[in-house]
């Protein structure tokens, strides 16, 4: 499993041939693997991710033992995997989104907005009562919740109550664009959450560190480089030929003209 930790940024539409999609951007940050746990130590094999940068006054003292190595993180995450896919990470491991391509199928946990404390007609959806015959202040009101006979309220009864701030989770949402230089993940749809909102990205197939990722991307720049290196020897030397063919020719023109 492929996981990392970001951010969301904006709502955005984008052109797929000739329809609209909306577009959700978020961005990836300084993802490290602070801890591997596993079965026979834990109890259950798991990834702990650290997010982000934290200042350091912030940081208490068993927080700063357990990441004294690798730097104070702003947030920490676990991941489940299995013991074969937690055996090829190690502590300290940095997690990109090269990982991730564009067509991909993820799944996305985020913490919904949180609306406070609503009614029943924006909580459930309750039309309310007429207007009219002496309804007065009752527009939005519940109306009866049962019998009396119980005497009390049944559990799961809509009324009015807390709204929002609750954990979702979306699967088989699509990747459409992978940003690599600017860490920016494009998914098609909404997701949950407010701008800045803590977002855990998974899934299927296998995480690519950051070091292995560099060595690719240094691989093809420097096969670039000797590309561009071999054409402009190769533009020196017509160059330098051109000259020589001129300079023969000038010599021999003047000798002409002294004949």
């Amino acid at each position: 499993m492929k996981f990392i930790i970001g951010k969301k940024i904006e709502m955005i539409q984008v052109w797929q041939g000739e329809t609209v999609v909306a577009v959700t951007k978020l961005k990836a940050g300084r993802c490290v693997i602070a801890q591997i746990k596993n079965m026979r130590k834990d109890g259950y094999s798991a990834v702990q991710l650290g997010f982000g940068v934290r200042k350091e006054k912030n940081i208490k003292k068993p927080q700063k033992g357990h990441f004294k190595k690798l730097g104070n993180f702003e947030k920490v995450r676990e991941f489940r995997v299995s013991d074969e896919e937690a055996a090829k990470l190690k502590t300290g491991d940095m997690i990109n989104l090269s990982s991730f391509v564009s067509g991909d199928k993820i799944q996305v946990t985020s913490i919904s907005k949180g609306k406070g404390f609503q009614g029943v007609v924006k909580r459930h959806g309750f039309k309310g009562t007429k207007k009219t015959h002496g309804n007065k202040d009752q527009l939005r009101m519940p109306g009866s919740i049962g019998a009396t006979g119980p005497a009390h309220v049944f559990k799961g009864t809509r009324m009015g109550g807390r709204m929002g701030g609750d954990q979702v989770t979306l699967k088989n949402l699509e990747i459409i664009d992978v940003d690599l230089e600017n860490n920016i993940l494009s998914v098609k749809g909404p997701i949950a959450g407010a701008r800045n909102s803590l977002v855990l990205i998974s899934g299927e197939g296998e995480v690519k560190l950051k070091v292995e990722s560099e060595k690719v991307e240094s691989k093809i720049v420097e096969t670039q480089n000797v590309a561009s290196e071999k054409k402009k020897k190769e533009e020196t030397s017509e160059e330098v030929e051109k000259e020589v063919v001129e300079a023969k020719e000038k010599v021999d023109g003047k000798k002409k003209d002294e004949k």
